[in-house]
């Protein structure tokens, strides 16, 4: 028994291991980010802002006039709401906006199916570039004024900087943190090291042709954006990160809402990891794509929130068990899993109120924990997260 449970505590070691070091190296080179200069506005491009709307009555006014309100200029930019499965009432004030309206409606509801329907119904050529936004986001002054500034520069692909909206409980605030240190290591990092930064489902910006060339081919339940990152760097394309982009977005308030979050985002992680590490393995070695091989291993890696849990767990038991080998093997992982974080985290982590946040943590593992087992729902159904609770 004792040989099976090292054995078995071996595999895991391995698994974790790799993914400490993996996030590690992104970490650390994150640290060298170098902000770009944006060159002078030479033109304007115009834009439409979709905002896929499904049940976010709470919502979708406010931010719809936010949007609309943007400090832009009002004729090279559009607001698109794609309804699908709003109230009468929403829809009735949707309409006394100048805004764009699309309706959907769907057996089964998706993010891509809305965005494809939203396409559909603009003529092509129409914008320049598309944008998309969550029905809870809200853009920060100079949001799209960076977009542009990315695109002169000549990028096709450019991912805004999510950022907390709401400080509500403290799940909101360690969802806030989780964020940044996604920013960090996977937006930061990548670039520092010439590869494509992470989309992550909002605050994102196309080149309108190429964004048509590929969002017909994503059909997926959730995690659109994991299908999106594989299609693009599939493709030869390259991700841009813009720090001072700035999207503010709701984080969820309850653990039941972030546990239901994190096992859609799961369960599209390894879906996409099964799909695609395969076919970007072989193009690694016949065509030499270290992007999309990159953004394929991504998809391998284990859950963030869970592994520092299950190491120090790991840690205990065999120290506990009198193997010290072992119990010293997951202590030093959990060390550079912890440094990693140390690097990652925001300089105010260490204020008020986010350090009384942080003793939350242990909930936090247990919620993620259970997220795991819901991983098969969310494969076969949208699970939708509410917002509005941070009002």
């Amino acid at each position: 028994m004792q040989l099976f449970l090292m054995f078995c505590s071996s595999i895991i070691l391995i698994y974790l291991g790799w993914g400490v070091f993996y996030q590690l190296i992104f970490s650390i080179a994150g640290r060298f980010w170098v902000e770009v200069e944006l060159p002078p506005i030479g033109a304007y491009r115009k834009m439409v802002v979709l905002i896929p709307a499904y049940k976010e009555d709470k919502v979708i006014l406010q931010v719809a006039k936010a949007a609309l309100a943007h400090d832009y200029p009002k004729e090279q930019f559009e607001v698109l709401v794609i309804a699908d499965s709003l109230q009468a009432d929403t829809l009735k004030e949707l309409q006394k906006l100048p805004l764009r309206l699309v309706f959907v409606d769907f057996d089964q509801s998706t993010k891509s199916k809305a965005i494809n329907a939203a396409l559909n119904q603009i003529p092509p050529h129409e914008f320049d570039v598309v944008v998309i936004l969550d029905a809870d986001n809200t853009m920060a002054p100079g949001f799209l004024h960076h977009i542009n500034g990315h695109f002169e520069l000549g990028h096709r692909i450019v991912q805004g900087c999510r950022a907390a909206k709401n400080e509500n409980t403290p799940i909101a605030i360690l969802d806030g943190l989780s964020e940044s240190v996604n920013n960090h290591i996977l937006g930061k990092g990548p670039i520092v090291l010439g590869l494509s930064a992470r989309l992550a489902g909002s605050g994102m910006a196309f080149d309108e042709t190429l964004f048509r060339s590929v969002m017909p081919k994503i059909d997926a339940i959730g995690g659109f954006d994991k299908a999106l990152e594989l299609r693009l760097t599939g493709k030869g394309e390259r991700i841009m990160y813009a720090p001072q982009a700035i999207i503010l977005d709701e984080k969820v308030s309850k653990p039941e809402h972030f546990s239901q979050q994190r096992s859609r985002w799961i369960a599209a992680q390894f879906y996409y990891a099964k799909r695609s590490f395969p076919d970007a393995l072989k193009a690694l070695f016949v065509h030499g794509m270290i992007d999309y091989f990159n953004k394929a291993a991504q998809m391998l890696l284990p859950p963030r929130l869970i592994t520092p849990g299950v190491l120090f767990l790991f840690t205990l038991f065999w120290f506990l068990n009198g193997n010290a080998n072992m119990g010293f093997s997951f202590a030093i992982i959990l060390f550079f899993n912890i440094i990693s974080f140390l690097l990652a985290l925001p300089n105010y982590t260490w204020r008020q109120p986010y350090i009384n946040a942080l003793f939350q943590l242990p909930i936090i593992f247990l919620y993620a924990l259970k997220s795991i087992g819901n991983t098969g729902k969310a494969h076969r159904q949208f699970i939708h997260t509410p917002h509005g609770e941070s009002e």
